[in-house]
């Protein structure tokens, strides 16, 4: 079998990453939220903006636009990044896994 090129391999370490540590919350597809909103097309996508989700005012109010590097710091402590967010988690430390994470949320299509 031929190997994966490097941001597919990646992206693929990205996936486990989120099955690990986003999927109880949030969903890869689009127009599907859960507890949290669906993740599909998050990169370049405004804080709080998915349709049909409510949102905490933190979230809703921030201003940020999900970047790499914004979503890296979000994903290592979410509160520094929006106080107040209702996201109860504790972030994840291992930046390799994160980098991974984000590299997979990048894949994911908006619609």
């Amino acid at each position: 079998a031929a190997a994966l090129p490097a941001p597919a391999r990646a992206a693929e370490r990205g996936e486990t990453v989120f099955k690990q540590y986003c999927a109880i919350c949030h969903s890869p597809d689009p127009g599907h939220n859960k507890i949290g909103p669906s993740l599909a097309g998050v990169v370049g996508r405004k804080a709080g903006s998915v349709p049909d989700f409510s949102y905490s005012s933190a979230n809703k109010g921030s201003g940020i636009v999900w970047t790499r590097a914004r979503l890296d710091a979000y994903l290592t402590d979410p509160q520094a990044v929006v106080p107040g967010t209702a996201m109860l988690f504790p972030g994840i430390k291992d930046a390799d896994k994160r980098h991974a994470l984000i590299d997979y949320l990048a894949s994911l299509p908006a619609s």
